[in-house]
């Protein structure tokens, strides 16, 4: 047995789990593992976030007091070890707003994704008419850029090699860009999208939409979570209803449609453009394979927001930079899983 297992075990068995098997739950792209305990009849899930790997479960519990202080349904914690890194957290279920919505057609799946993106929508005008946490990092302009520019640092890198020139045009584009919203800053959740939210239909109200993986939260710009809702790199979202939630949000909270959409489809580009040098990283270092099956989808969201009239200077500066993620340059990518450590 490791000392990391010894230490799972000990941590278990001080708050009455000794000796119950783990059941594995799908964990995210970071060093955290989940696994569920039952217990009478009880399932309760333990996070393990591994310090030594640079994992701290003390943000995640900062933001989730705050969150179920709002009355929404972050997980209640039952036990806690912050140096360990050991959490013993409320089982929220299985009941991911993606694979909810998997297996419907037509219009009973048209009416389910309906009412669950609203509850999500609705979620988020609560989030943003809260004050902010005291103690929240700001996710700026500059850092934003940076992030964005991980597409040339890992993804154009991993594929047809790098261009400082095309990198340093870009982020100083982007950079000035981000720099020129303004909006009243917010909590965001950074990766609020349907693999991350669960539908809770016994609760009521805003408690129906279950919250996961929101450790990494700060304060930014109204739009954010939106676009990680609205521009999935892991489902299809039509046009049609990311409209229609994008007027649902502005409706609910006062705000000009026509600036609010344009930050949208700039932070939707910085977005994606992050993901796209975070999926190929996370293949090229860190040796997850499956990531850049994800790119094809990733690179659609680039074009949609490309096109937005605000955004065309960055035209020459990201499609005439960065290649198209065809069968060739995804295989590419895979065949140099886990050789990489630095781009």
């Amino acid at each position: 047995m490791t000392d990391r297992q010894e230490a799972r075990a000990r941590f278990l068995a001080a708050h009455g789990y000794d000796g119950i098997a783990l059941a594995p739950v799908s964990g995210d792209a970071s060093n955290r593992r989940y696994d569920r305990l039952r217990r009478d009849g009880r399932g309760v899930i333990l996070m393990d976030a591994p310090p030594e790997k640079g994992e701290d479960v003390r943000p995640f519990i900062r933001i989730a007091t705050h969150l179920r202080d709002l009355g929404l349904a972050a997980p209640e914690i039952f036990a806690a070890d912050e140096d360990a890194g050991f959490l013993l957290l409320e089982d929220l279920g299985d009941d991911l707003f993606a694979r909810v919505l998997a297996p419907l057609r037509g219009a009973e799946a048209a009416e389910t994704e309906n009412r669950l993106y609203s509850g999500a929508i609705d979620v988020l005008v609560r989030l943003h008419e809260a004050p902010l946490p005291a103690d929240v990092d700001t996710y700026d302009a500059a850092e934003m850029a940076d992030r964005a520019a991980l597409a040339f640092d890992w993804y154009r890198a991993g594929t047809i090699g790098p261009d400082p020139e095309a990198r340093t045009a870009f982020q100083a584009a982007m950079l000035g860009a981000l720099a020129e919203l303004e909006a009243r800053p917010v909590l965001i959740l950074r990766d609020y999208h349907a693999e991350n939210l669960l539908w809770l239909p016994g609760r009521t109200g805003l408690a129906r939409v279950g919250l996961l993986d929101f450790q990494d939260a700060t304060a930014g710009h109204p739009a954010y979570d939106l676009v990680s809702l609205l521009q999935d790199a892991r489902r299809d979202v039509s046009p049609e209803l990311e409209t229609r939630m994008i007027a649902r949000f502005c409706a609910a909270t006062g705000t000009d449609a026509t600036e609010f959409t344009r930050a949208y489809h700039l932070l939707g580009l910085q977005r994606n453009l992050r993901i796209l040098g975070v999926f190929a990283r996370l293949c090229l270092r860190d040796g997850k394979a499956h990531y850049p099956d994800f790119l094809p989808r990733v690179w659609g969201l680039i074009r949609r927001d490309i096109v937005h009239p605000a955004l065309s200077d960055f035209a020459p500066l990201v499609t005439g930079s960065l290649p198209e993620p065809t069968p060739d340059h995804i295989n590419g990518l895979k065949s140099q899983c886990g050789q990489m450590q630095t781009a």
